[in-house]
């Protein structure tokens, strides 16, 4: 047995020894990780207020108006600092953003942005979680399924539906879905209304059936072939020649060792559902960042757009964070490697 068998196998035994022996490496490790997300979310920052930079027009002539002189927007630009060096407005843009203040929205009632993300980021965060919940809970669950019965039907009928998932695109599922729950079926609202008529999560269901459905197709396929390479390996043969139940060696064992890769894709398709929302609230009309951000590109009210985008950078690379951070805790063998 190699020198690297003995410490894995020491490290499991032995209630995590070999994850406790080296509590630097691992701490570095950790710190290492927040390093470079910072430097990401950092880097998202910067991306945004150059795209501000690069759009025709700026702040001065958008809250001056069309029909402003060319010395109103000169005297507003000297008065809101649009005349300095970029790098110092970047450093100040670095700072306010710092503290959640992405300045004042151009249009409506022109109120802080920061309180407009204050109102809208629960309803776009709640949907998100429930769809990756739901996503990972049947995605998992048909995954298992179709690798149990590989090769016949119910692996077949899983494969052709989770087929469907993946190709048919959001834009055409919504309506389909809209005519079945709410036109004909006459369940479901169609619309987020003020004040709301029933209970919220009614109003929830079919935005988070509708993001759910490709994270789900995704998580399932990939978990089927997670599991189809796992019952090849040694260890679950020999546990069918000791006679392990055939329910224990499917989720206790199998499963617990495929389910590795599934949890990285978790992680990644929340991130995208956050911005895959966008379409989704604005064909609903929830009252999320994803529909602000919409109507923000539409007008040009450039404080919105970085506001949301930064947040919603900030959301995707904090998850990330979490799957690395959990992936050790979950197998020796990654926390082995990362000592």
């Amino acid at each position: 047995m190699s020198q690297r068998e003995i410490r894995l196998r020491s490290g499991r035994e032995g209630g995590g020894v070999g994850y406790n022996r080296s509590p630097v490496n691992l701490v570095k490790a950790i710190v290492l990780r927040l390093f470079f997300g910072l430097v990401s979310l950092v880097f998202i920052t910067f991306v945004v207020f150059i795209a501000d930079e690069l759009a025709p027009g700026d702040a001065a002539t958008v809250l001056a108006g069309e029909k402003a002189s060319l010395q109103a927007q000169e005297a507003l630009r000297e008065k809101l600092g649009l005349n300095r060096p970029w790098t110092i407005r970047y450093v100040e843009f670095l700072g306010n953003a710092a503290k959640g203040d992405f300045g004042t929205s151009y249009y409506g009632t022109k109120e802080p942005v920061s309180d407009i993300v204050k109102r809208n980021l629960p309803t776009t965060v709640k949907v998100a979680l429930c769809a990756i919940l739901l996503a990972a809970a049947i995605g998992i669950l048909l995954g298992t399924l179709a690798a149990v019965f590989q090769n016949r039907g119910p692996d077949r009928a899983v494969l052709t539906l989770s087929t469907l998932g993946v190709t048919v695109p959001n834009f055409v599922l919504a309506p389909l879905l809209v005519y079945i729950f709410v036109l004909q079926l006459d369940r479901l609202p169609l619309t987020w209304e003020t004040p709301l008529r029933a209970p919220e999560y009614y109003y929830l269901i079919l935005p988070v059936i509708l993001l759910s459905l490709r994270p789900m197709a995704m998580l399932t396929r990939l978990t089927r072939a997670s599991m189809i390479d796992t019952f090849q390996q040694e260890f679950i043969r020999t546990a069918i020649a000791k006679g392990v139940p055939r329910l224990r060696l499917i989720f206790r064992h199998a499963l617990r060792n495929a389910i590795l890769p599934v949890i990285t894709a978790i992680g990644t398709s929340f991130g995208f559902l956050l911005t895959g929302s966008f379409v989704v609230e604005r064909f609903f009309i929830l009252p999320g960042i994803g529909r602000e951000a919409i109507e923000a590109i539409q007008q040009g009210n450039m404080p919105v757009i970085q506001a949301t985008v930064l947040i919603t950078g900030a959301f995707f690379i904090v998850v990330n964070l979490v799957v690395d951070l959990l992936l050790p805790m979950l197998d020796p063998r990654i926390r082995e490697a990362q000592i």
